[in-house]
């Protein structure tokens, strides 16, 4: 019985001594491969352009900053002061559409030449037509994001609507389609 016993040991043993041997075989190959990866020139990376510091910015609310200078004539747009701060990263502003909605004016196709866009309702409600989604009723505390140049358009919404939008970037292109 001690005879098997040491069999034993000695077989485990060498098992133990070849997977080292093969560990270490790995190990090097490895090695090998990321040394050649740092050796070998890679493609040209493109080099990210560093952004300016950002800021903070603070806006709060003051009937005042409510102005009729944005993309939509029937809408009212309270800057955030996110686009200064990120210098030009991203816009942010609460948009009051002016009631009541006169579907002549405000019912056109169209799409957005951005990143990102972000809306959430904060007061009242908007119904809107998303390529693909269709129409969807979107009430106070809904949100959604329309992706890149996504066509879309406002069918209708109540008299006390607020939306917060979020853009990505800040300057960006609309396009009017033919519906």
């Amino acid at each position: 019985m001690a005879k098997k016993t040491k069999s034993r040991s000695a077989a485990q043993a060498a098992v133990k001594k070849r997977s080292g041997a093969k560990a270490a075989a790995r190990s090097s190959a490895r090695k090998a491969v990321k040394a050649k990866a740092r050796t070998t020139p890679a493609k040209a990376a493109p080099k990210k352009t560093a952004r300016p510091k950002q800021r903070i910015a603070i806006s709060h609310h003051r009937e005042e900053d409510f102005k009729a200078d944005g993309l939509r004539a029937y809408a009212k747009y309270r800057d955030l002061g996110i686009a200064e701060a990120s210098h030009g990263l991203a816009q942010a502003h609460v948009i009051r559409l002016q009631g009541p909605c006169d579907p002549n004016e405000v019912s056109k196709l169209h799409f957005h030449d951005v990143e990102f866009q972000m809306v959430y309702v904060l007061k009242g409600w908007v119904k809107t037509y998303m390529d693909g989604q269709g129409e969807t009723l979107m009430k106070e505390g809904s949100a959604w994001t329309q992706p890149p140049k996504i066509k879309h358009m406002i069918l209708d919404y109540s008299d006390d609507v607020e939306l917060l939008e979020v853009i990505l970037p800040a300057e960006f292109k609309t396009v009017e389609l033919k519906a």
